[in-house]
């Protein structure tokens, strides 16, 4: 009986990865959309040129006014504990790791982790697959690539559904 009312309790974690401008943003939306009306958008970004403000003006026209807006370039899991909807879209893990590089990117990871799984809302995180390119040329850019591929595999390891974006198809692997 206990475990029935755990798994009644559950809510869905979805990892949602792929390529530059394969649509990941705009299935998770979609996705989000699906869970009702009390949508949360966790955004991780900074706006520190031009051009990542062009992007970041995007996001919020495509995502529109149905979306309440948590800015949490480096607390995510604490943002994450703090939502309250019926889904969150944090978007996207990658530009969160990049943001962490300094840091301890295991323990943050764990925190993370430990986060999504105390969710009350439907979780959807959006991530960038690198590790599919040639391997980069200097140390910081290979210490990217190989945590975010730690931060992608663990994080798909707790998620109830994992989709791979590809020319705007998801494809469901999980």
């Amino acid at each position: 009986m206990a475990a029935a009312n755990q798994e009644a309790e559950s809510v869905a974690v979805v990892l949602i990865g792929g390529g530059a401008r394969s649509g990941k943003s705009r299935f998770a939306l979609e996705r989000a959309r699906r869970e009702g009306s009390n949508l949360i958008y966790i955004a991780t970004a900074e706006a520190r040129d031009e051009e990542m403000q062009e992007r970041i003006a995007r996001h919020q026209e495509d995502r529109g006014p149905e979306f309440v807006t948590i800015e949490a370039p480096i607390d995510l899991a604490g943002a994450i504990r703090r939502s309250q909807g019926d889904a969150i879209v944090v978007d996207c893990l990658t530009l969160w790791l990049s943001n962490i590089l300094d840091r301890d990117i295991d323990a943050a990871t764990c925190e993370l982790e430990a986060g999504a799984q105390s969710a009350k809302a439907c979780l959807i995180f959006v991530t960038n697959e690198v590790g599919c390119g040639i391997v980069p040329d200097n140390a910081l850019a290979r210490k990217f690539r190989d945590h975010a591929g730690i931060l992608n595999r663990r994080i798909a390891a707790i998620a109830s559904e994992v989709y791979w974006m590809v020319f705007g198809q998801p494809l469901r692997i999980k």
